[in-house]
C-alpha cells in the first residue's frame, strides 16, 4: 500500500499524546495480572455497555494482555514527544507509521463522509488519539496493554503504536502498511455503527458466537473490507495489491477468538467469544472489499 507522494495530509485529524502524562489520578486503569485475554473483553463489554464505571468502551480490534481493573493514580511514563506537524504529504506517509496513521484516517473519513452524503446524512468526523502506556479517556483510563479500540463516550479512536509490535511478537502477523490500515478502518467501522445506533443494541448480548457483540465486530470488519475496496478513490492511496489484501487477511484471522483461546487457553470456548471465530473475521472483510458496499455488511440478520 502506498500513498500518492503529493497528496496533502490532514493532521487535524489526529491528536498526538505520546509522551503525554496521563491527566489525573482518578476512573479505572486497566493494569497487570488477572482476567486474561477473553475475560479482559467480556468485562470491558459487560461493564461498560452497561453504562458501569468506566463508561461506554467498546471496539477493541482484540486485547493483548493479562489485565486487572482498579483504581490508578500512576502518571504514564514521560517519552519524548512526535511531530505529527511534519507528516504534510503522502511521502511522509509512506516514510513514517504516525504519518501513516495520519494519512489512513483522513482517507477512512473522507470514504464514509461519502457515504453518508449520499444517503442524505451528516457524516461527524471523529480524531485518532495516539497515546504512549496509558491515556484518560471518556470510557476510563486506558493503558497501551487494551489494544486499539473506538470509546462512543467521547467519540474517539485511541491507539498506542506499540500495538502493532505485539501483533508481531505475539500472534506473528506480518505487520504491513495496510495491516495498520485495517486496524484503523475497523476502529471507524465502530464509529459508523455508533452513528447508526447499531451500537446501542449490543446491551445485554455480550458473549457467544451469535451474540450481537460478535455481530458488531464482524460488521466493523466488512466495513473495513467496503473501505479497501474504495481506497484508491479517497485521493490519497496510490495503490492497494492483493497482497495488502491478503496482509489483511492474514491479520484478521491472527486475531479470531478460537485463535487466541487457543493459544493463551489451549482450548476454544465459543460461548466467550466476543469477536469472531478466525474463519469468520477473514470471511466478513473478504465480503466487505469483494462487495465494495455496506449493505453486504448486515451481520445482524441471518446466520453468521
Amino acid at each position: 500500500m502506498r500513498f500518492r507522494r503529493d497528496a496533502p495530509l490532514d493532521t487535524g485529524q489526529v491528536t498526538d499524546l505520546r509522551g503525554s502524562r496521563m491527566s489525573g489520578p482518578g476512573g479505572v486503569a486497566i493494569g497487570g495480572g488477572g482476567l486474561g485475554l477473553v475475560g479482559l473483553v467480556v468485562w470491558l463489554l459487560i461493564t461498560l455497555l452497561s453504562n458501569g464505571s468506566a463508561g461506554n468502551g467498546l471496539g477493541q480490534l482484540a486485547p493483548l494482555d493479562q489485565q486487572t481493573v482498579g483504581q490508578s493514580g500512576q502518571p504514564s511514563q514521560v517519552n519524548t514527544p512526535s511531530d505529527l506537524s511534519s507528516c504534510r504529504t503522502g511521502e511522509d506517509a509512506n516514510k513514517r507509521d504516525d504519518c501513516r496513521i495520519v494519512g489512513v484516517v483522513n482517507s477512512v473519513q473522507k470514504f464514509w463522509d461519502g457515504v453518508f452524503q449520499r444517503s442524505n446524512k451528516p457524516y461527524t468526523y471523529v480524531d485518532t488519539v495516539l497515546f504512549s502506556d496509558q491515556t484518560q479517556t471518556g470510557c476510563g483510563v486506558a493503558t497501551s496493554q487494551v489494544g486499539p479500540f473506538y470509546c462512543p463516550e467521547d467519540k474517539l479512536v485511541y491507539i498506542d503504536l506499540g500495538f502493532f509490535n505485539e501483533l508481531k511478537s505475539r500472534f506473528g502477523v506480518n505487520v504491513t502498511p495496510f495491516v495498520e490500515a485495517y486496524v484503523i478502518a475497523h476502529e471507524y467501522g465502530h464509529h459508523v455503527q455508533d452513528q447508526l445506533g447499531v451500537l446501542e443494541q449490543i446491551r445485554g448480548d455480550t458473549q457467544g458466537p451469535e451474540s450481537k457483540s460478535v455481530r458488531a465486530e464482524l460488521q466493523a470488519d466488512c466495513y473495513a473490507g467496503v473501505w479497501a475496496a474504495h481506497a484508491t478513490e479517497t485521493g490519497l492511496i496510490e495503490q492497494l495489491t492483493q497482497a495488502d489484501i491478503n496482509s489483511g487477511l492474514d491479520a484478521a484471522a491472527a486475531i479470531g477468538d478460537d485463535r487466541i483461546q487457543e493459544e493463551t487457553q489451549g482450548q476454544v470456548n465459543p460461548e466467550t467469544w466476543t469477536h469472531g471465530s478466525s474463519e469468520q473475521r477473514r470471511r466478513w472483510f473478504s465480503r466487505g472489499y469483494e462487495n465494495g458496499k455496506p449493505a453486504a455488511c448486515d451481520t445482524y440478520t441471518g446466520a453468521i
